[in-house]
């Protein structure tokens, strides 16, 4: 539970209580896609101390938000994954995406890790720019491999390989947050060395933009007094 607790009987404010604390949700964000170890999680969140993301990590034990798995050999390596409860938090953290999308201020060429790009893909899907589509690609970026799933109106993503995609993208986070939201075409990226496709070029084409960014926000209305 958070240091500072709010002491407000409002079930939101508790809910703040629990995973109000920076880092806090986006240590769910990272495990959103299945369980990591922590060397997982620091380069996903670099920005986060060792010190504060321990701290983070017990205190969302604490909450059962999450809990600490010990993998059997010849793995042998502790995991942290989310519980069932936990899990309750993807549609929060989506919903947070969508409306932070909306923002003015948003920073669409910082730094994103693997798994922010493919929950970004959930946020920004457009099903009916999807419409009538039927596909399955595989995602590489870097170590971090997704499978995507699109039928018509509904998309999936999962860790790991496709076992017969109609195409593969390779890329760095970098470059994939590039071509799908930055202007960076296919392309250059390929020319550059930056990206790679096996299979469907056209229909990576396409893929790339059924994530188009939401309309900013009119944050500069004033309510008259």
């Amino acid at each position: 539970m958070a240091n500072r607790s709010y002491q407000d009987g409002c079930a939101a404010a508790h809910a703040l209580d629990l995973i109000g604390e920076r880092w806090a949700l986006l240590v769910v964000r990272e495990l959103l896609f299945g369980p990591k170890r922590f060397t997982d999680l620091r380069a996903g969140l670099p920005g986060a101390s060792p010190n504060v993301l321990a701290q983070r990590l017990r205190e969302l034990d604490e909450a059962g938000v999450l809990r600490r798995h010990r993998l059997l050999p010849p793995a042998a390596a502790t995991v942290y994954e989310l519980t069932p409860w936990g899990r309750q938090l993807e549609p929060v953290i989506i919903a947070l995406g969508r409306w932070g999308g909306r923002s003015p201020s948003l920073l669409h060429d910082a730094r994103m890790s693997a798994d922010s790009v493919a929950l970004a893909l959930r946020t920004s899907f457009s099903a009916e720019l999807a419409r009538g589509l039927s596909a399955e690609l595989g995602l590489r970026m870097h170590e971090d491999v997704y499978v995507v799933q699109v039928a018509g109106d509904v998309i999936r993503i999962r860790r790991g390989e496709a076992e017969h995609p109609d195409a593969v993208i390779a890329a760095e986070v970098g470059v994939m947050n590039d071509v799908i939201w930055n202007d960076l075409s296919i392309e250059d990226a390929m020319n550059a060395g930056e990206l790679s496709i096996t299979g469907d070029p056209e229909l990576v084409e396409r893929f790339v933009r059924l994530f188009p960014l939401p309309e900013p926000a009119d944050v500069a209305a004033r309510t008259m007094r």
